[in-house]
């Protein structure tokens, strides 16, 4: 197990961004970037031995700071959408940027992913990683409460990737933090991942309205082109769907908090396999549907369906539909969630 640092680059206003490397004893390596705390590399073998990374990124750092639709990045203080930008919390109304139509998403015009976070090595005899750490200040983008986050990514040798969440306020507010990682098992800009198999752990979804909005109703997948339940193509009813997924599923389990089999991704060519397992109670599965080849990596554009996202998360506009589980969080509480990735080849 080893951790790595070097420099990646650095803001316009000169502030350094750096890279951290980390290694198992089995050939998984991960990179992740102080600027969003984004997960730019995940390089696992296939069954044949070649590493390749898995994960879409972009080829410097100039291109991270140009803009991207969160490729790897953490998304907060709020991932996903809030309604029209705007929630009440005991009685006193707040507004938020409107960044996505006429609705707020993943933090704002200035989210997580746009920041530069601290960071320090964390090893260990059976894990290592590194720990980023922000300090999200009252009023910042709209929210209240001052918020210390912490996100700790860490490789075991079983081949695990973990993204531990932390958070704590000094004012009530609400939070929801996610990993936006693209993934692509066949290797990053390899082209489309409709051929890749996929099963979620889910018997329902949250149908939304045009602005992707949640309807308010946990709706059965039985008989919908949602049905994960059973692993099949991504592809295979994508255009029933609209062409594209972009909906938060609600993930079956026994009891609340449990670590739980979130889904299950095969790639048949390479063999590679990732399975998704977290504490959350939602995951929200979108197909690159607004990638259009103006990114590029290594090269190679980057378009619609170059990868799929399983955001692990609360759900959307929880702070306006009580009857979801609570993103509200108060002085002395602690916000903790755990998202595991486990790859292997077959």
């Amino acid at each position: 197990m080893s951790v790595q640092q070097q420099l990646f680059g650095q803001t316009a206003d000169g502030a350094s961004i750096d890279l951290y490397t980390v290694s198992n004893a089995r050939g998984l390596r991960a990179s992740i970037v102080t600027y969003g705390a984004t997960l730019i590399s995940v390089e696992t073998p296939d069954r044949r031995g070649r590493l390749e990374n898995i994960t879409l990124s972009l080829d410097s750092c100039e291109d991270y700071l140009k803009g991207h639709p969160c490729l790897g990045s953490i998304c907060g203080r709020y991932a996903n959408r809030i309604a029209k930008g705007r929630f009440t919390l005991d009685g006193v109304k707040y507004k938020l940027a409107v960044n996505n139509g006429p609705n707020h998403l993943h933090g704002g015009l200035r989210g997580f992913d746009k920041v530069v976070w601290r960071a320090e090595p964390v090893e260990g005899p059976s894990a290592s990683g590194v720990r980023f750490s922000y300090e999200s200040t009252d009023g910042e983008e709209g929210y209240p409460g001052r918020l210390l986050v912490e996100v700790t990514y860490s490789l075991t040798n079983d081949n695990q990737l973990r993204m531990e969440y932390t958070a704590a306020t000094d004012k009530p507010t609400v939070v929801n933090l996610t990993n936006h990682a693209y993934w692509n098992l066949a290797g990053a800009a390899s082209g489309d991942i409709l051929s890749h198999e996929l099963a979620i752990s889910a018997d329902r979804y949250l149908p939304v309205d045009e602005g992707s909005i949640p309807l308010g109703e946990l709706r059965s997948v039985a008989g919908t082109p949602m049905d994960f339940t059973t692993l099949h193509a991504v592809g295979a009813h994508i255009q029933q769907a609209g062409g594209g997924y972009d909906h938060c599923y609600v993930i079956n389990r026994k009891h609340e908090g449990e670590l739980a089999l979130v889904a299950q991704v095969v790639e048949p060519r390479s063999g590679r396999r990732m399975d998704v397992y977290t504490t959350q109670p939602g995951v929200q599965l979108y197909t690159a549907n607004g990638l259009n080849g103006t990114l590029k990596s290594h090269g190679h554009p980057l378009h619609k369906h170059a990868g799929l996202c399983l955001e692990t998360q609360h759900f959307p506009d929880s702070p306006n539909q009580p009857q979801f589980p609570s993103t509200r969080l108060n002085p002395g509480e602690k916000f903790h969630e755990l998202t595991v990735h486990r790859f292997r080849a077959e």
